[in-house]
């Protein structure tokens, strides 16, 4: 057997494989500004130029961008699933709306099954917060905006993928978080108008999912967060119905004065 000479691993292989395991795990999050490079050479235990070549590296993959004088970040262009012209054509299309209530169906319910069985105390805490931050918008009803509450909503949804511990799904949730946001902000207004107890249905669903992955029970998740989904759709299919009948109305009313 005919063997080659080993090539000896570079030092800033080694960190480029470090921050990738960061970006990946969701650890560095797109956008963000990495530490200096005196601190973030000091916690990897090496030297300033091996991690300048890391980075040097990273930036030539697309994953970093390096700013004159302002550091370096996580490439932007990695949280994005949609262009903003798309974000727009969805959130004003009642069917384009309607399909991405059929992928949460299916990514969610595998988000909260994951989560349940996977999360960390780290991951609690953090879904704790971001579940009391959605209970305060709903007990300060009409007095907090639709905006708010969607973002409220999204991110408890984030938190979620982020307790899964499943790169892909988390990632998903993430190049969809301004969609996500906009759906919810969408939906809400109708939801509220046309059935009296959606308020209180939402806050049922949100509370016994999230009892659910606390309590580590995998099963009821996944099964609470599609009866969440399932209900949203019956209620946006009355709110579409509505309107369908109002502007048939409306045209028979200008042909027939």
């Amino acid at each position: 057997m005919e063997v080659g000479p080993l090539r000896q691993r570079r030092l800033s292989d080694d960190i480029v494989a470090q921050l990738e395991t960061m970006i990946l795990e969701g650890s560095l999050k797109v956008g963000e500004r990495l530490p200096a490079e005196r601190v973030l050479a000091e916690r990897f235990g090496v030297s300033r130029p091996s991690l300048r070549e890391a980075i040097q590296k990273l930036v030539a993959k697309g994953l970093l961008v390096s700013r004159q004088g302002g550091g370096n970040y996580v490439a932007q262009t990695l949280g994005s699933t949609f262009s903003d012209p798309l974000l727009l054509l969805m959130e004003s299309n009642p069917e384009a709306q309607r399909d991405l209530l059929e992928f949460r169906h299916t990514l969610e319910g595998s988000c909260a099954y994951y989560a349940a069985l996977r999360a960390t105390e780290l991951d609690l805490e953090r879904l704790k917060s971001a579940f009391d931050a959605l209970q305060d918008c709903y007990n300060r009803s009409g007095k907090v905006t639709r905006a708010e509450e969607g973002a409220a909503d999204a991110q408890f949804h984030l938190a979620i993928a982020e307790a899964s511990h499943n790169a892909v799904l988390l990632h998903t949730i993430r190049g969809l978080f301004d969609l996500l946001k906009r759906n919810v902000v969408t939906n809400i207004g109708g939801m509220y108008e046309q059935r009296s107890e959606t308020r209180d249905m939402l806050i049922n669903q949100h509370r016994a999912l999230y009892e659910a992955i606390i309590g580590g029970r995998a099963d009821d998740a996944r099964a609470l967060s599609n009866q969440h989904i399932d209900y949203v759709q019956e209620v946006l299919a009355e709110v579409q119905q509505q309107v369908q009948r109002e502007a048939r109305a409306q045209r028979r009313s200008t042909r027939h004065p």
